[in-house]
Order: C-alpha cells, then sequence, then structure tokens
C-alpha cells in the first residue's frame, strides 16, 4: 500500500450541510474551504438504508435522496477522496437477502446467510415453548449482549412456523390493521362476523397487543384462523446478524468492497465487525482468535482494490485493544484524543496528553483523530489512561453544560458516551475551541473533522426532544441550511478553524515522515513537527488558552503563522 494520505478529512452525514451531497460539493468549492479538506468521510446514509440514520444498510446503492454518482466524480475532481462505511456484521430485514428467506423460507439460497440461533446453539441448551433454545447459563454468562433478553428476532416463515435468527442490534415488529375482507379472503369467514373480530383485532393492536395476547372473547372459536391472517401480514425493522461461516456472506463481502472502491474510497471504516465472529461459549464481542482471522480475511480482499481498513471499536485504553489493531498493520481510530483534551482544559496540564503523543510515534501507530462525530464523546475509553475519578469529573462537567449521559441498556462502566457537541462540551467559548482545533491538528496520524464542531455548533436540545425516547444522539446532528453555513463561516472562529486546516493541508512539514514530540511543563503544552520539509511548532498556555502557531519551510521561510 501507498503511503498514507494525512490530510484533513471532513465528517458529515450527506444531508449534513444543505440537504443534499451536491450542496456539500458547492460549499467545498467556495473560496473559504479551498483546500482545506482532502478527504470526506460521508456517514453511510448516502447509501439505501432504513434505521439508525444509515447504520441499517438495505444495499450499498447510492441513496436517490441524497447522492447521485456526478456528485461522487465532483468531489474527486477537488481532489477529496472518501472514506466510506462497511457494516460487516449485520444487514437489514429488508436486504433482498432476508426478504428472499420471508418468501420462501427454507427455500431460500439465503436461509444460512444470517444465523438461524437454534441451529447454532444445537444441542447446547434447552428448547422453550417459544421455539427458541435457551443455551446453558454457563455458556452466555460472558457474552456481551447490547440489549436486554437474548438477540433473537422471531421470524414467521411462509408455512407458519417461527424461526429465531440473531439480531444483536434493533427490531421492531409490526402489526398492520385489519379489515372484513382480510379475513374473508384469509380465513374464508363470513362477512358479518369478520366485521366484528376485524373491531376485535384492531382494537387489541391499537392497545399494544400482540395477536396471541388478544381476547377474542365470544369468538374465541375462531381466534386462531384470525391471529394466523394478521401473523402473515407481519411486517420487520431491524438488522440482521450475517453468518460469516457462510460462503455467500463472503461474495456479499467482496462484492460491498468493490463498489466502494467504485466510489472513490481509500479507506473503508468497519462498523460493529467485532460483533461478527460468534463462538458457542465465547464472549461474542472481539472474540480471539476469530476477530483476527476475519480482519485478515477482509483485508485480503480489500488491499487488491486499494482499501485501508479502519475497524471501529471502543474498549477502555487499559484493555490496549487499539495497540493489538496497530500492531496488525491497521489503521486505529484515536478516541482518547477528545476526553484528553478536556481532561487538559479543565487541568491546566496537558501532560497526558503529552503523554499520548509520545506513545503514539514510539508505538508506529497510524491514527485517525477527531474532536467530535456522530456518536458522542468517548469518556469512558480512558480508563486505564485517566483515574476513574477524573473520568467522572469530565463526564459531569460536559452534562453540566448540557451533555447526555447515555448508559448501554442500564449497564454502567461498561460502555458509553457523552452526548454534546464539542463546542458546548467546552463551555461554547471560542477561545478553547480554536485551541482544541490546534492541538487536534498537530497530532499524528489523518485529522477528521465533525462539520459541526467546524462551525462551533451549540448543543440542539430542540433536535432531541423532537427525537423522542432514545433521541440523545440529536444533540450533535443539526442540518444546516446553506445560509446558517453562510452566516457562520463569517464567525472568526470558523475562519481561524479554517486557515488551520488549510496549513495542515498545504504546508509541506506535516507529512508521514516528520518526527513529532510533545513536552508539557505547569500549564504550558507544546507540539513539533520536523521533517526535511520543514518545521511546524504549537506552544500555548493552558491557563488562559493562548498559543502560537509556526510554520516555516525546508529554508526557513516563513509558510504559517498564527497566535491567540
Amino acid at each position: 500500500m501507498k503511503k498514507m494520505d494525512i490530510g484533513p478529512m471532513l465528517n458529515a452525514y450527506p444531508d449534513s450541510m444543505g440537504g443534499r451531497l451536491c450542496d456539500i460539493v458547492d460549499i467545498l468549492r467556495r473560496p473559504e474551504f479551498r483546500d482545506v479538506f482532502s478527504s470526506f468521510y460521508i456517514l453511510p446514509s448516502i447509501f439505501n438504508t432504513d434505521l439508525d440514520r444509515g447504520f441499517s444498510v438495505i444495499d450499498y446503492s447510492l441513496s436517490e435522496l441524497y447522492a447521485t454518482r456526478a456528485d461522487l466524480d465532483a468531489l474527486g475532481e477537488l481532489g477529496i477522496s472518501l472514506k466510506l462505511d462497511f457494516i460487516l456484521n449485520h444487514a437489514s430485514v429488508l436486504s433482498r437477502q432476508f426478504l428472499d428467506i420471508l418468501e420462501k423460507g427454507d427455500k431460500s439460497e439465503y436461509c444460512d446467510f444470517f444465523i438461524d440461533w437454534n441451529k447454532f446453539w444445537d444441542g447446547q441448551g434447552e428448547m422453550t415453548a417459544e421455539g427458541y433454545i435457551q443455551p446453558r447459563p454457563e455458556l452466555i454468562k460472558d457474552m456481551f449482549f447490547r440489549k436486554p433478553g437474548l438477540p433473537i428476532m422471531m421470524v414467521r416463515f411462509p408455512d407458519g412456523r417461527e424461526v429465531p435468527y440473531w439480531n444483536t442490534f434493533y427490531q421492531e415488529v409490526r402489526y398492520d390493521r385489519i379489515d372484513a375482507q382480510d379475513l374473508v379472503r384469509g380465513a374464508g369467514m363470513q362477512y358479518g362476523k369478520a366485521e366484528r373480530i376485524a373491531a376485535i383485532v384492531n382494537a387489541g393492536l391499537d392497545e399494544g397487543k400482540k395477536p396471541g395476547e388478544i381476547d377474542f372473547g365470544e369468538y374465541a372459536d375462531c381466534r386462531d384462523a384470525a391471529v394466523a391472517v394478521v401473523e402473515s401480514r407481519r411486517k420487520y425493522l431491524g438488522q440482521m446478524d450475517l453468518n460469516i461461516r457462510s460462503p455467500l456472506v463472503w461474495d456479499y463481502y467482496r462484492e460491498v468492497l468493490e463498489a466502494l472502491a467504485g466510489y472513490g474510497a481509500q479507506i473503508v471504516r468497519l462498523d460493529a465487525f467485532a460483533y461478527a465472529p460468534k463462538a458457542v461459549g465465547e464472549r461474542n464481542f472481539l472474540n480471539e482468535p476469530g476477530t483476527w482471522e476475519l480482519l485478515e480475511q477482509v483485508r485480503g480482499l480489500a488491499e487488491p482494490l486499494g482499501l485501508r481498513l479502519l475497524p471501529e471499536i471502543h474498549e477502555s485504553y487499559a484493555k490496549k485493544t487499539y495497540e493489538l489493531i496497530a500492531s496488525k498493520g491497521y489503521m486505529v481510530y484515536d478516541f482518547f484524543l477528545p476526553g484528553l483534551v478536556l481532561d487538559a482544559f479543565e487541568g491546566a496540564d496537558g501532560s497526558r496528553l503529552a503523554g499520548w503523543i509520545d506513545e503514539i510515534v514510539s508505538k508506529g501507530m497510524r491514527t485517525v483523530s477527531m474532536l467530535g462525530c456522530h456518536d458522542g464523546i468517548p469518556l469512558l475509553d480512558l480508563v486505564g489512561l485517566l483515574p476513574e475519578e477524573r473520568i467522572q469529573q469530565l463526564i459531569d462537567t460536559v452534562v453540566s453544560r448540557g451533555g447526555y449521559v447515555k448508559d448501554l441498556h442500564g449497564q454502567k462502566n461498561i460502555y458509553y458516551q457523552v452526548n454534546a457537541t464539542y463546542y458546548s462540551a467546552l463551555g461554547e467559548d471560542d477561545r478553547r475551541m480554536l485551541l482544541a482545533r490546534a492541538i487536534h491538528l498537530f497530532m499524528p496520524g489523518k485529522p477528521q473533522v465533525w462539520y459541526l464542531d467546524l462551525f462551533a455548533g451549540k448543543n440542539d436540545h430542540e433536535a432531541v426532544r423532537r427525537a423522542g425516547p432514545g433521541g440523545h444522539k440529536e444533540i450533535n446532528r443539526t442540518n444546516l441550511t446553506r445560509e446558517q453555513m453562510e452566516r457562520e463561516t463569517q464567525r472568526p472562529v470558523v475562519q481561524k478553524q479554517l486557515e488551520l486546516l488549510r496549513m495542515r493541508k498545504t504546508c509541506a512539514p506535516f507529512c508521514e515522515d516528520a518526527k513529532i514530540s510533545a513536552e508539557s511543563s505547569g500549564t504550558r503544552f507544546s507540539v513539533n513537527w520536523t521533517s526535511d520539509a520543514g518545521h511546524a511548532s504549537l506552544e500555548a498556555d493552558l491557563s488562559d488558552m493562548s498559543f502560537r502557531i509556526s510554520v516555516t519551510g525546508a529554508n526557513g521561510e516563513k509558510l504559517f503563522e498564527m497566535a491567540q
């Protein structure tokens, strides 16, 4: 593989900045954005998706709502390469493969494309009255579940059988209201009786009951026939886990990677990859050696296409998973930087941040760093790097500034993030935002910039209210109109961030061959990049957020200066 491009990378949904990808292209053509970004991480709602704002993929064709091939070509003409998502673990229930199962049942060629729970656990537990195997307790005591209960969705086959399929993430089963004609055609009932039974069924569904829970009263003798009609019309939403033992899944993986490369991707982010390798008695999250075997097989498909893989995973610093991924030659996310910057600012002490920079450099890790992102600020990743009481203080600080804490299904200290814009997490202070960006751009690796951070966006509590339960992430996902961006671009904190990004993209000392060092003494913090192409330095005082940046070329000529 050729050297990694470490220029700045924009990060947004295709509709984040104006409504469609073509609007973002127009913005990147503006003089203010010229020579600012070399890459663009477009989140997966650019594809044909249904849930989770893109992370439930039906297929990897472009969304007709948001993007065209011409938009991608235009980005390429601007010299902007892409980072795109590949969701390894699951696909939508509306994928053609799963729809084929719903239509054909056991006769579908895709029966084993997804994981039949009972086949997986055959001989490893007891069959329940509901039709799924309850594994023996010792086999699941260490399993990592993303939601309460077993990760199952019961799927109705055409012959009426209920078959459990593995479903790690979201699921929803919907029942449509019926009318008399449905019961006449589906159950052979007389019309008059069918009208009354349809009313009973619809009243029960309106109360949130499942068909089998409805009391049919004097029409109990028609219960089974009516329930069968309602169940035959069952609809699903959700993401079903893929069976990586199926050759058809590997054909699918190959097709997806070829499509992503064809769109212009150079980096492929592997979402939820750690859930894909499953084995009886294992944790079923980051299983070993299955996880690494999976990654190597995917890399074997990706590298001939010129694709670099970026496995995405949240684990505490103490577990050193980031180090293990890097040691195997993969790019790694720097999920520690957002919290370390907050820690440095709140304590006016950059020693831990300097130590992290030294670790990245000394271990030769190729990182992708960010401040904010579409998910949240990952503070619990810092366990083992900061004292836990200090992490809690940072969480409390961000919450006091309007952020939200989302536990993982009520499980404390397993994994959660604080949901807030980074600007609001910093106290909506322009000096802090600008120094945070300066530090970010002097970090080793490739800097990824969340669009809302660039525009110094504030917490969007109204969006959270509109989204309802589970809508906490909308606090940092405000879609900006063209008018809003034009107005916000006039703010000095935005203009200066653009200047810094242009510095990072165009100044020659910022290259993979540069030697990077960091120092911290009292409230003073500094980072230096030195290469044959010149020298870049950042010197900051964390007590008042003042800083000075100086970049010189190989012959000592001045390339860039900024101070605050």
